[in-house]
């Protein structure tokens, strides 16, 4: 059994780490490059920055915040946010990230994660997804940081996005973000049955039980939180061990 991964995930705007619910009641946490020093500690398998604001108010990508963060920090680091080009994902990975999380752009631009898959290997694209149910067994995809409604079938979406050579499918639930009462299963596995590549469970963390309960009950290679870390609620090593005792292989650090 491949080892499970638990991925902090830093929403940053106007430099520092914030956190809402379902993307509204937005309040600071803290300064990006101290937090991610802190969760590689405490064993994170991977970190994420998210520059929430980026692609709505058409900025690109924070650089200096990677650069800083990849000289203290050793585990891979994810980027999204403000990634429109070729070039801003050259520039990213150049700065010290690992992989570049598309979203917004990867709607209004397909062709972007062909071609950055084609440049830079699918190992480093990884496409981020915000998605709302509608109906059952049913969700379309939000862009602009849950803003705008594409009206796109969430599960034609995930098998494009496979299809043009996406190694990794963050999949955030709009429904369940910030709300804590545990991630939106029925999506998950959804999306989860549809595809053959990593998907990561995003939305809705709210307790220990949540990560042992997306790796039983979905197909979900990795789970991704905010709140419980960057509140003290919960620590990285806490949520690895719980899982380990449940039966779920987690990597060692």
């Amino acid at each position: 059994m491949l080892a499970k991964r638990i991925i902090p995930c830093l929403d940053v705007r106007d430099g520092k780490v914030v956190k809402g619910v379902k993307f509204e009641g937005v309040r600071d946490v803290g300064d990006p490059v101290e937090l991610a020093e802190i969760y590689n500690r405490q064993g994170a398998d991977e970190i994420v920055f998210y520059d929430i604001t980026a692609s709505y108010e058409k900025r690109g990508v924070m650089l200096d915040v990677v650069r800083e963060t990849a000289k203290r920090v050793f585990v891979p680091l994810t980027v999204g946010g403000g990634i429109k080009t070729v070039e801003d994902i050259r520039d990213t990975l150049r700065a010290g990230a690992d992989k570049v999380s598309v979203n917004s752009q990867a709607v209004k631009n397909p062709s972007l994660i062909k071609e950055g898959a084609d440049i830079f290997g699918s190992q480093c694209i990884c496409v981020g997804i915000d998605a709302k149910k509608i109906a059952d067994n049913k969700w379309t995809v939000y862009i602009n940081g849950g803003r705008v409604d594409m009206q796109i079938d969430l599960i034609d979406w995930v098998k494009r996005i496979e299809q043009l050579g996406a190694g990794e499918i963050c999949l955030n639930s709009i429904d369940a973000d910030g709300t804590k009462e545990g991630f939106d299963l029925p999506m998950l596995k959804s999306v989860c049955n549809a595809v053959n590549i990593p998907v990561i469970a995003s939305g809705g963390a709210g307790k220990i039980k949540d990560f042992s309960e997306v790796f039983e009950k979905t197909g979900a290679t990795a789970a991704l939180a905010a709140s419980l870390f960057h509140f003290g609620e919960l620590t990285v090593g806490e949520v690895k061990e719980h899982c380990r005792s449940n039966g779920i292989a987690m990597r060692v650090k």
